[in-house]
């Protein structure tokens, strides 16, 4: 067994690095750990120790879907906070299976974000 703790870095294409990270750093509030002129990357510290890589890639791909872990307790005030930014919510929404409750909206360049609350057995029944 490798014995995985967790995802430490998720890299995410984006068309335009300076809208994605502006939308990360306003919005989420993630901050610029690193940026690689070279290679138009933006490394940003997403809670926790991971990270997010926004990456420039010009052309199509396909949307990816990811979620950040955030308390239960401020599920609410962000969902209130994205609608206020005018950014688009499903949820909140609890995921018995999980157990969790969620959040979903898109990013800029329609990327499918998740914030997501794990919860005790008991709450999610």
């Amino acid at each position: 067994m490798i014995g995985i703790r967790g995802v430490y870095e998720v890299a995410i294409r984006v068309r335009d690095v300076a809208t994605a990270e502006k939308f990360y750093r306003e919005v989420l509030g993630l901050e610029v750990g690193l940026r690689d002129d070279r290679r138009n990357w933006v490394f940003m510290r997403a809670g926790g120790g991971g990270m997010i890589v926004l990456q420039e890639e010009r052309g199509e791909w396909r949307q990816q879907h990811f979620a950040f872990a955030v308390a239960e307790r401020d599920v609410d005030s962000a969902a209130a906070t994205l609608r206020r930014l005018g950014v688009p919510v499903d949820g909140p929404m609890v995921h018995d299976w999980i157990p969790a409750m969620s959040l979903y909206f898109a990013d800029p360049d329609g990327h499918d974000v998740e914030l997501c609350a794990p919860l005790s057995r008991d709450r999610a029944r």
